[in-house]
């Protein structure tokens, strides 16, 4: 073969022409990723009982199929831990691809078992181009202090509100010691779901973090003895509350709906939120009073970020991704945030978004504890008051 500098100069120059235009027409890794993706269906397994976040998932299905060649199927579920069950049965029965979920809606508990049990494919979240766009202020490094490490891509912020009636209650209580002094003046007229309802245990860890003088063990895993002495003024402020709660706490509502549904009949004047714009969007859109309203308490709200996971044997893998990347584009963060459609507080910087694009209610941010907490806590409450 002829050295590269025997051959004539216009040789020469369509060779390197031709080893360059090679070189630029080679898809890059998010360029396959997106082609592998087109005709995928990825079954998206997410809590089903809010209608706007149903309806913002079908519009984000019509975008996708548009735009992406995508379709995306929202798979409703009561109770994410539901999916981590049925990945944990798929891997014990070594059923390690063409697996019925490709994408969950999960953080917390979930993600720890998740991790723990190696119910996750291969970190991708980094390999997302709109992951370049995130808040890395809010917490996203960590859900429920475990660490991320790239298993999962944020999608929203949660906080622990209450929405308020204001023409029923002039001073919204904001703190554990003036609920429970409003709960005694106005009997029936609070309560909160049943724990393990997301909600209902929110609540608990919220009225934890208010009631504790030292946080600080709630941020490790609890052992027994920590825990029932960190708990103690929680089941006490517990006993003095339920007794003038709604059914003078011999029943609860099943979940926050039911809670909000309350409020809006007036049988009850505080339901309880994990969306700080869900009080704003309710009334815009005429499903509560106007004079409804979010607070939250003074020493800061029960805070997380709520994520996106592909499982280790998705069947749609990269439609998966795909779709991860579209939930964090600018427009449809600022479509989700809006109170008219969700209300769910975007992760993206507020430049990131749209011009125009208001920026989310906040409240003074309290971290979660550990998941450990959480599971410990939802045992002690069903065995003191689970009826």
């Amino acid at each position: 073969m002829m050295p590269i500098r025997h051959l004539p100069a216009l040789a020469v120059t369509l060779l390197l022409l031709w080893g360059g235009q090679a070189r630029a027409e080679s898809p890059s890794p998010w360029q396959a990723i997106q082609a592998e993706a087109r005709g995928e269906t990825v079954y998206f397994n997410a809590w089903g009982g809010s209608p706007e976040i149903n309806r913002y998932l079908a519009w984000a299905a019509g975008e996708l199929a548009r735009d992406h060649g995508v379709t995306l199927v929202q798979v409703k579920v009561d109770d994410i831990a539901q999916s981590v069950s049925q990945l944990l049965a798929n891997k014990q029965a070594g059923k390690r691809q063409g697996g019925p979920i490709d994408l969950l809606w999960v953080n917390g508990e979930n993600f720890k078992a998740l991790k723990d049990k190696g119910l996750l494919g291969a970190p991708f979240s980094q390999g997302l181009p709109n992951m370049a766009l995130v808040d890395l202020s809010l917490p996203v490094s960590e859900d429920f202090t475990v660490p991320v490490e790239g298993l999962e891509a944020p999608w929203g912020l949660g906080q622990l509100n209450f929405m308020v009636d204001k023409a029923q209650v002039a001073a919204p209580p904001r703190s554990a010691q003036a609920l429970l002094a409003w709960a005694r003046a106005n009997p029936g007229r609070f309560s909160y779901p049943k724990p393990p309802q997301f909600h209902g245990s929110s609540f608990l860890k919220q009225m934890l973090l208010e009631l504790t003088p030292d946080s600080a063990p709630l941020y490790q895993t609890a052992d027994q003895a920590a825990f029932d002495r960190v708990t103690a003024p929680l089941w006490a402020w517990l006993d003095a509350l339920h007794p003038h709660l709604w059914r003078q706490g011999r029943a609860f509502p099943a979940s926050a709906a039911e809670t909000r549904q309350l409020l809006d009949d007036g049988e009850l004047a505080m339901a309880i939120s994990f969306n700080p714009q869900e009080a704003r969007g309710a009334v815009a859109n005429g499903s509560l009073p106007a004079s409804v309203t979010a607070i939250a308490m003074e020493k800061g709200a029960l805070t997380n970020s709520h994520f996106l996971a592909i499982p280790f044997n998705a069947n749609a893998r990269a439609g998966a991704q795909v779709v991860v990347n579209f939930l964090l584009s600018p427009a449809a963060q600022a479509r989700k945030a809006d109170p008219a459609f969700w209300g769910d507080p975007s992760v993206l910087r507020q430049e990131s978004l749209p011009q125009g694009t208001a920026p989310a209610l906040r409240f003074k941010a309290r971290p979660e504890p550990h998941p450990s907490w959480q599971l410990m806590l939802e045992t002690a409450w069903a065995e003191r008051y689970g009826h």
